[in-house]
């Protein structure tokens, strides 16, 4: 199961005051904070979020009390189309069925373009800016964003010309294009973190010009006559607003065979395929697809060997005769537009998932930044390698979940024993 940080979701939402109870959800939240002028008390937020309650055609996006909000736009992700919107109190919410809507508080109600299809989502951007005094203060040439964050993917930019000085949670820090610096983390913890960033003005002979060529790298001055060590082109991704997740649903271990799902959104303008090289060692069945924005199932192939280059496959690295790719097809992405996908598989792999004596071993490195493994029925974890959250299913199953706020893999290693 999908991990998503809702309870169970109901009805449609009709236009009327009469319309039967039902609880929003969402997931995959993002939420980026640009800190503007000191003196403003200010802050840019860009907040990303899929809706998924079935059915539903509006979204329902809390303003956190004590804040002063300016909305500029409400966007579809799947379209690029800007919605409609408008301020409401919570009253209005509860008038419209909505159970989890504070009756104190203040939303803005977002008109979906299209209503959320069952098992799918729609997905927003909401950008908007906050003035909150509270969260955002400055004294002398020293900062201070100091806000509690219950988004799990978070992002906060200083203004231009000012460093990062302090900051209390683990975090990715990099120089963006215009030459400011951004502050990016994953929570992976059960409650929201009480985050404090401060920076400080920087001097005007400091350098922050990055915007002629972010990519460029300087080669370091070295008295060395080997070359340096250090990755002196190294270049990363922010972390935090990586959306690609996966789940695995591990089958009996005898079987070495596990059901796999992983979305991925796809925005690069023509681009009509998702291309799944197959592990060495494992074999992949059962494919299917779909488009969550929309419902809608694709077309998925499995080719092998010279098919693939006969195809005009490119998969970046030699084809050989064992090689394995499952290939989703779908509309060319248009420009401005993108499409988030889910991919369903069935994995055998023999060499990382295996039952030694009355223990399955489970031993699999993951690339991407979130990552389930669902126990098979009737068995407990015993050892368990990297650290993870660990919860029930509502069938009875066990699943573990690593949160990979690093720009490289994690080996996960899992035993464990029938009850």
């Amino acid at each position: 199961m999908k991990r998503k940080f809702f309870l169970a979701s109901l009805l449609l939402l009709p236009a009327t005051a009469t319309a039967q109870e039902w609880r929003q959800t969402s997931a995959d939240a993002y939420t980026r904070y640009e800190l503007l002028d000191p003196a403003s008390q200010s802050f840019r937020i860009i907040y990303d979020v899929s809706v998924t309650t079935p059915g539903a055609t509006v979204y329902f996006n809390g303003i956190r009390r004590g804040s002063e909000p300016t909305v500029h736009a409400v966007y579809d992700l799947m379209t690029g189309e800007r919605l409609d919107w408008e301020v409401v109190d919570g009253t209005a919410a509860r008038d419209q069925g909505m159970l989890n809507a504070n009756p104190e508080g203040q939303f803005v109600q977002v008109k979906l373009l299209r209503a959320v299809p069952d098992g799918g989502e729609v997905r927003l951007r909401i950008n908007k800016t906050y003035r909150d005094p509270a969260s955002y203060t400055s004294e002398g040439n020293v900062i201070t964003f100091e806000r509690s964050l219950g988004i799990r993917r978070n992002a906060i930019v200083l203004p231009e010309g000012f460093e990062l000085i302090d900051t209390n949670y683990p975090s990715q820090i990099d120089m963006e294009a215009d030459g400011r610096i951004r502050v990016s983390f994953m929570n992976s913890g059960p409650s929201a973190v009480s985050h404090v960033i401060r920076g400080r003005r920087l001097p005007s002979t400091a350098s922050t010009s990055n915007s002629a060529n972010p990519d460029r790298v300087e080669t370091p001055t070295t008295t060395q006559t080997v070359p340096a060590g250090a990755r002196v082109d190294y270049r990363f991704s922010e972390r935090a607003f990586q959306d690609r997740e996966i789940v695995y649903f591990l089958q009996q271990p005898e079987t070495h065979s596990f059901r796999l799902y992983h979305d991925y959104t796809e925005g690069r303008a023509g681009v009509d395929r998702y291309v799944n090289v197959v592990r060495a060692g494992s074999e992949a069945s059962n494919p299917s697809a779909k488009i969550l924005d929309t419902g809608e199932e694709l077309r998925v192939e499995t080719l092998r060997g010279s098919e693939i280059g006969a195809r005009g496959i490119r998969i970046g690295r030699q084809i050989t005769p064992e090689t394995e790719v499952v290939v989703i097809w779908f509309d060319p992405v248009e420009s401005g537009h993108s499409v988030r996908l889910r991919i369903e598989e069935t994995y055998t792999d023999p060499n990382r998932y295996v039952r030694v004596g009355d223990e399955l071993i489970w031993d699999r490195s993951f690339g991407r930044p979130r990552n389930s493994v669902i126990l098979p029925d009737g068995w407990f974890v015993t050892a368990n390698a990297i650290p993870a959250v660990i919860n029930e299913t509502g069938d009875g199953r066990i699943r573990l979940y690593y949160e990979n706020d690093r720009p490289g893999n994690i080996d996960v290693f899992i035993r464990a024993r029938r009850r």
